[in-house]
């Protein structure tokens, strides 16, 4: 597949930025991640988004949403994963034109240090809602005119040792050959897996989608480790990122603008018996429902995020332990998103981190499609494993 770039410009507000937001500050969950201007905060000079236009003029759109590759989508991008831009990017976008099928791909690309899903979504959910051309709803025009800028307030800016963020950065760089795959989990699977467990569970409990499917991912991820030659890792630490936005009291509104995510973490222990889904699935719920208004106003309390957070690298660093990252994008409305072209057929994303998953809703709501980065020596073994040959399939055909 060749893409050739046609056009790039520099997309700027049609208003300058009100003073008073000329500086956003950041919330102690936004300074875990992503480019700052200072330690807290960035600034918003109206410097304006990339904008990029592309034409595959021998390509047809089906090459893609058949059986879709990292290294296919890799080329839908504003810039490549490991490619960093001349200039500070915190948003760029590229279109792609397939002029055989008269197709077209969107590819929005935001920093993190200022966007979690919810906040892409609501970025999303506003720009279709300009460039449709359509009157607002109540519903659109309350996410446009009350966006909320920040949670500095709620959670206020720490100052962080280089220390940290330089050890996060050297063990990210020295992450395997990673391979990247995409696992679909059909909603009638998920349905009797979700049955299952439930009727196993003598505390009533009853998983949701993402847990079950969740579990499955993290079973085939023991499976791996058992089956290593050097089997060290005596447990999985599974970390799972949880929307704050309505786990505080009062709640946090939906607008809100930023990384408003915390990490549910769940210690599993690395065991040759029978690996037991239900088990896991309770575990990462439990570890997920505590992060609650008490649980966070101990946790951010004078200054013991940073306390908490070195808990937390220590753990990350623990040789005898695996650390795997779910992060789930599912219930938003991302297959609603149209520019007046029609809705699309797939949303995807694009990632090459290692001991990650990245959850998203299949097109029909139903299922989960599930793109997973491991090792590239461990996938193998992975797809193998009897979970994933269950209950999830693998390059299966979009249309």
């Amino acid at each position: 597949m060749e893409i050739n770039n046609v056009s790039s410009e520099i997309i700027k507000p049609s208003s300058p930025t009100p003073q008073h937001l000329k500086t956003h500050k950041l919330s102690v969950l936004d300074q875990v991640a992503g480019r700052l201007k200072d330690e807290f905060s960035i600034d918003c000079d109206d410097t304006g988004a990339t904008f990029i236009e592309a034409r595959a003029a021998a390509s047809d759109m089906s090459e893609i949403v058949k059986q879709p590759t990292v290294d296919m989508l890799e080329q839908l991008m504003p810039y490549k994963l490991n490619e960093k831009p001349s200039v500070a990017v915190n948003l760029a976008a590229k279109v792609t034109y397939f002029e055989h099928c008269g197709g077209m791909a969107l590819c929005v690309c935001f920093s993190h240090v200022i966007a979690d899903i919810t906040t892409a979504a609501n970025f999303i959910k506003t720009w279709v809602t300009f460039a449709s051309g359509s009157d607002t709803s109540s519903e659109d025009d309350d996410v446009i005119k009350h966006a909320v800028f920040g949670c500095s307030s709620i959670f206020p800016p720490q100052k962080f040792s280089s220390f940290s963020r330089n050890v996060i950065a050297e063990n990210l760089s020295k992450s395997a050959e990673i391979l990247t795959k995409r696992f679909i989990f059909e909603g009638d699977k998920i349905a009797a897996l979700k049955e299952k467990m439930g009727s196993e569970s003598s505390s009533g409990y009853h998983p949701t989608r993402v847990e079950a499917v969740s579990a499955i991912i993290l079973g085939g991820i023991m499976s791996v480790e058992k089956e290593a030659d050097d089997f060290n890792h005596s447990h999985l630490v599974a970390s799972i990122a949880v929307n704050l936005r309505n786990r505080v009291n009062p709640p946090i509104p939906e607008q809100s603008i930023g990384n408003i995510v915390q990490a549910g973490i769940a210690k599993l222990p690395i065991e040759k018996k029978t690996i037991d889904y239900r088990n896991l699935a309770e575990t990462l719920h439990k570890s997920i429902e505590k992060i609650n208004d008490e649980y966070l106003r101990k946790f951010h309390a004078d200054g013991g995020f940073l306390s908490n957070m070195n808990d937390v690298l220590e753990g990350l660093f623990d040789k005898n332990c695996r650390w795997f990252t779910i992060s789930a994008w599912c219930r938003r409305p991302l297959y609603e998103a149209d520019f007046g072209w029609g809705k699309p057929v797939w949303v995807s994303t694009v990632m090459k981190h290692k001991d990650v998953a990245v959850l998203l809703d299949s097109s029909d709501g139903k299922g989960i499609e599930a793109w997973v980065a491991l090792p590239k020596k461990d996938m193998a073994k992975f797809e193998q494993d009897s979970g994933i040959l269950r209950y999830a399939s693998i390059d299966t055909s979009l249309i």
